[in-house]
């Protein structure tokens, strides 16, 4: 039995102090918004919301000083499931040695008190096992499972001497607990890279869908990109042959140089909702946002509404992390008032929220103008509303 001297005692009750005051604190939704979300303003997942049994040895004898032995640099990328009233978050947990892991946090709420279970999630593996992994998609398929799709990275063996040299390809778990985890083979496609692999949550035409974004390199994604689209027999033996675009970077736009799937879709009457990252190169280097666009019910590779330009960026301190001007999100949750949960990164660091309604997503999505992808079209399209509202202001004057 170990027995803890006064000093060691007190360090400890102080760290456990601190971190109970940031779980339990109450978050602040920002107003006025924009009409079509609100911030709210803390984040709701940071490194430092890991239990201290992650991060510290508690034994005295063998950490007299009580020093954090396993530090945590970062808790990012989260997918999100409402899952028996609470909302829950696959946060991937990065460790000050670089490597990514899985763990839930979970919050009566959505908006605060997210804290995460005891034990974080010891993946299992395939025969080639994961050197990292990282930005799991939760999806509730309708044949029953909870599905996790997730970017599995391994050293390209192609180029042995060059040690930052990766290959990113899907890998898929599936669970009804979110506990109790069953690893199925690596997705197999006919790219040469795949990374943001979404699962459709319903079936079409009898088959699995999955949002895929093939790319010829780890980082670079080449003459390739875009949001494919594939079709899967069975995911026990995941495989896409065939590969369309359904959402393809264009030029100065804010997807010119890589875009890809955020969540899977939510279904409304109107057709399905999407959220994605688009990617444009700066002097600074890479700024990545979120944007929205809707499918058809039928169709959901076919876009049928693409509103301009960015629905979140990261804003004042979402700036500033390990990957600075990076908004990214793989999660959002719709509850049974309609209400919407966005959980989005910023700056590879740390998760915040922003919340909405399917009718106001849907209203923004669809009547929202499209980029016409030139300036004079741009500012003839500004001009227009402007003619039109100063119409309407001397109406009512």
């Amino acid at each position: 039995m170990n027995l803890w001297t006064p000093q060691f005692r007190k360090k400890y009750q102080d760290l456990l102090q601190s971190h109970e005051q940031l779980i339990t604190q109450s978050n602040e939704k920002c107003e006025p918004g924009n009409g079509i979300y609100n911030r709210w303003k803390n984040p709701v997942i940071s490194a430092a919301h890991c239990p201290l049994t992650w991060r510290y040895d508690l034994d005295e004898k063998s950490n007299p000083h009580l020093m954090e032995r396993l530090g945590i640099n970062a808790a990012f990328n989260s997918g999100a499931i409402l899952h028996e009233g609470k909302y829950l978050l696959i946060v991937r947990v990065e460790g000050n040695d670089r490597k990514s892991f899985f763990a839930v946090a979970e919050s009566p709420s959505g908006v605060d008190q997210f804290r995460f279970w005891d034990l974080p999630v010891l993946l299992p593996q395939t025969d080639k096992p994961d050197v990292n992994v990282y930005d799991m998609r939760l999806v509730k398929h309708e044949d029953g499972w909870i599905y996790g799709l997730f970017c599995t990275e391994r050293k390209d063996l192609s180029m042995p001497h060059d040690t930052s040299a990766a290959e990113a390809q899907c890998g898929i778990v599936r669970t009804k607990d979110l506990k109790q985890w069953i690893r199925l083979p690596d997705l197999v496609t006919y790219s040469g890279q795949q990374r943001n692999v979404v699962l459709h949550p319903e079936f079409i035409d009898g088959k699995y869908a999955l949002y895929t974004r093939p790319q010829d390199g780890f980082i670079s994604v080449g003459g390739g990109g875009g949001i494919g689209w594939g079709l899967c027999d069975d995911m026990t033996q995941p495989e896409v042959k065939d590969e369309i675009i359904v959402d393809a970077k264009v030029y100065h736009t804010i997807k010119e140089v890589k875009n890809g799937q955020g969540p899977a879709p939510i279904k409304t009457e109107h057709g399905w909702l999407h959220l994605a990252h688009g990617v444009r190169n700066t002097a600074a280097g890479l700024r990545y946002v979120l944007y929205m666009f809707m499918t058809d019910l039928q169709k959901p590779w076919k876009v049928t509404h693409r509103p301009a330009g960015y629905f979140i960026a990261p804003e004042e301190e979402e700036r500033v992390g390990d990957v600075s001007n990076v908004a990214f999100s793989n999660g959002w949750i719709i509850n049974d008032r309609d209400e919407i949960f966005i959980y989005y990164a910023s700056s590879d660091t740390r998760m915040h929220v922003a919340t909405s309604t399917k009718e106001r997503l849907a209203d923004y999505v669809m009547h929202t103008p499209e980029d016409p992808l030139f300036s004079h079209l741009c500012v003839a399209q500004r001009i227009d509303l402007i003619q039109k509202n100063l119409s309407i202001l001397q109406g009512v004057s």
